[in-house]
């Protein structure tokens, strides 16, 4: 029976998209890993499949159990996070168009736009998202998107979807939301007003640092013809192996990342306590400066969690180097808790830029190990 979209999360996690295989009966969705489909006469294609490239029935399963999550009509499954994002801005924006990023954002998408997108005649304006007078007077007469994160990496930043969303529609322009710190189990942009939702599915939704992939989730027509024609010829989507991967991720999501919360917070009320740590970014703190948006259109408040330290950059990467449980890696999302330094790792190609993020900072995936073992881990370190 199909999955109903009234039903809960959980269960479309388990069964959208991936009913028992028709001809065996098989439970777990087959990996079609072929590069060509058999065809019974000339142009007539076998359940609408003629070459993986275009499309592949593993990485459709995945796109429906995403546009499910998502509440979007249709979802885009693709080979990185980076790859959807190219995706969504080359059939967005043309030269001289203009884009607003958050200031605070992920610096992989600032890179893109800074090194692609500007030499193809593409503007650009960094903004605190937070601050709504501050994005409308950043809307130009040639703005046609607004990206959003929502937390910010590193530094957790909220900022309001819905207000968003009007400023964007009443500009003329559409709003991009990067969901990936969120996952669709703790907040669903399109339901908030965005035209397009992206993640790098590497992280929460595959969940177990084994898989590299990306998605772009929608309810425009016009938007999902576009990023249909553009994996078909740019040949930018996911591979049947990591369809199923990410897919297999998916059926556990609702169950990590509650665990995932709830050991983050455990974590951030300790930080708070530590005399060597000088300031704590997370969005479940009610004196945190975006928990009032975030309670509004979160259900909880993510596993991602940043700091400074008292003693600068030089303390921060030896604090990096004392956990024992944390695992000094970039990345973010799987089941293991992991400990990076952005200024030196994640964020070091935009160190000199508008989006730089401070030296002191350390930010912190916290994953599903037994909060008290995290906890005491980062004691020591900090001690």
């Amino acid at each position: 029976m199909p999955v109903s979209p009234t039903d809960a999360f959980a269960t479309r996690a388990i069964h959208a998209g991936q009913e028992p295989d028709q001809r065996t009966g098989a439970m777990a969705v087959p990996i079609y890993q072929t590069s060509t489909f058999a065809m019974d006469e000339v142009g007539v294609m076998k359940a609408g499949y003629d070459y993986s490239r275009a499309g592949n029935p593993t990485r459709t399963a995945l796109q429906i159990a995403l546009a499910s999550l998502e509440g979007g009509r249709h979802a885009h499954a693709f080979a990185s996070g980076m790859a959807a994002i190219d995706c969504l801005l080359r059939t967005v924006l043309r030269p001289g168009d203009h884009i607003i990023l958050p200031a605070d954002g992920y610096g992989g998408t600032y890179r893109m736009i800074d090194q692609f997108g500007v030499p193809w005649g593409i503007s650009c304006t960094t903004v605190a998202l937070d601050d709504l007078a501050a994005v409308r007077a950043a809307i130009t007469p040639r703005t046609r998107l607004i990206w959003c994160e929502t937390p910010t990496n590193p530094l957790l930043g909220v900022s309001d979807i819905e207000a968003l969303a009007e400023i964007a529609h009443a500009a003329g322009a559409q709003l991009a939301v990067d969901n990936t710190f969120a996952s669709p189990y703790l907040q669903t942009p399109l339901s908030l007003g965005a035209d397009v939702v992206m993640h790098s599915t590497t992280k929460y939704l595959g969940g177990h640092s084994d898989v590299i992939g990306g998605a772009l989730v929608t309810s425009d027509e016009e938007l999902a013809e576009a990023f249909t024609a553009f994996i078909t010829t740019v040949g930018s989507g996911a591979a049947p192996f990591d369809a199923w991967l990410t897919l297999r991720g998916v059926k556990t999501l609702a169950l990590r990342m509650e665990r995932h919360c709830d050991n983050a917070e455990r974590i951030a009320e300790l930080l708070v306590s530590l005399p060597k740590v000088a300031r704590v970014h997370y969005p479940g703190l009610p004196d945190d400066p975006g928990h009032t948006v975030a309670a509004k259109q979160m259900r909880g408040f993510g596993g991602m969690v940043s700091f400074t330290v008292v003693g600068g950059e030089e303390e921060a990467v030896k604090v990096c180097s004392r956990t024992r449980l944390f695992t000094l890696a970039e990345s973010l999302g799987g089941v293991e808790s992991l400990i990076e330094h952005p200024h030196l790792m994640t964020h070091a190609s935009v160190a000199d830029s508008v989006t730089a993020v401070p030296p002191d900072l350390i930010r912190l995936s916290v994953g599903l190990e037994d909060a008290d073992d995290l906890a005491a881990d980062l004691a020591d370190a900090l001690s």
